[in-house]
């Protein structure tokens, strides 16, 4: 299925890579770009000792409305640059709060990209919000490194592939991507070789070609890194610009928690990454 609907969330300060590579990517595929601009209200302490002042309360509402709407005034601007369909909007979340308010806007939608936690820059519940579109969105998600991207349109992608639902659901997500791209890696991790199942990555390799896609298969066993370094280091020694694969972890009290895997990747991430769970 195409891509044709976008969505994006929007960083609060900075230059906006994430709204930025949505809007080049709705470009590519003539898609329609909506930015999601999230005005954090501000929490009150349940042990607080006195009621808040009415004044606080009211001054953090309007100044959180405040950088919402120039997020999104910068997102217009961007969109307007780009000559690409778009729409703004602003939800109001509770800082700790529940998503669903920004779960709403991101159902509807073929693609949600977000950027990834920039340091410098840390944004409130940023971690969380990833974690939850990722997991309880139903929707893929493309993560952009907060240091940018100029590869807008990948040529030169990396699969990573174990056999799992999750990463099958990845690459399906990424059809639309993979088939505009020169070439496709299938990358597959062995803790050890297995002999008796064949190739590894050959069926899944066959399946890509057969949408007229260039496919190598790279098999690494045993390696002596973490797994998440070893895909780092196939991204830097390889020149990819885009990477697919599944997104791991479990619910445990309403919390979610990345596979230690997925975790490293998107903290270290140099290249864009497109997940689904």
């Amino acid at each position: 299925m195409p891509i044709k609907d976008i969505l994006t969330i929007l960083d609060l300060s900075g230059d906006q890579p994430a709204a930025k590579y949505a809007l080049e990517f709705g470009r590519t595929h003539d898609a329609h770009v909506t930015g999601l601009a999230l005005a954090f209200e501000p929490v009150v302490p349940a042990f607080a000792a006195a009621p808040m002042p009415v004044d606080y309360m009211q001054a953090a509402h309007e100044q959180a409305i405040a950088a919402a709407n120039e997020a999104k005034k910068d997102f217009d601007e961007l969109a307007r640059l780009a000559a690409v369909n778009n729409e703004g909007r602003i939800a109001e979340i509770l800082t700790g709060g529940p998503l669903d308010s920004v779960l709403v806007h991101c159902r509807p939608t073929d693609l949600v990209v977000i950027g990834q936690t920039n340091p410098d820059r840390p944004e409130p519940m940023r971690e969380l919000l990833i974690e939850t579109v990722l997991f309880e969105s139903g929707v893929p998600v493309l993560l952009v490194p907060y240091i940018g991207s100029n590869a807008f349109q990948p040529k030169n992608v990396l699969v990573g592939w174990d056999g799992s639902s999750t990463a099958t659901r990845a690459i399906h997500a990424a059809l639309p991507v993979l088939e505009k791209a020169d070439n496709i890696t299938v990358l597959v991790i062995e803790k050890r070789a297995q002999t008796d199942q064949g190739q590894p990555g050959a069926e899944v390799a066959n399946y890509l070609a057969r949408h007229n896609m260039n496919v190598t298969v790279e098999v690494v066993t045993n390696p002596q890194t973490g797994v998440a370094d070893a895909v780092l280091n196939q991204v830097s020694d390889n020149g990819h610009d885009l990477v697919v694969m599944g997104g791991y972890g479990h619910s445990r009290m309403r919390e979610f928690l990345f596979g230690g895997a997925t975790r490293e990747i998107l903290e270290a991430m140099t290249v864009p990454v497109l997940m689904a769970h």
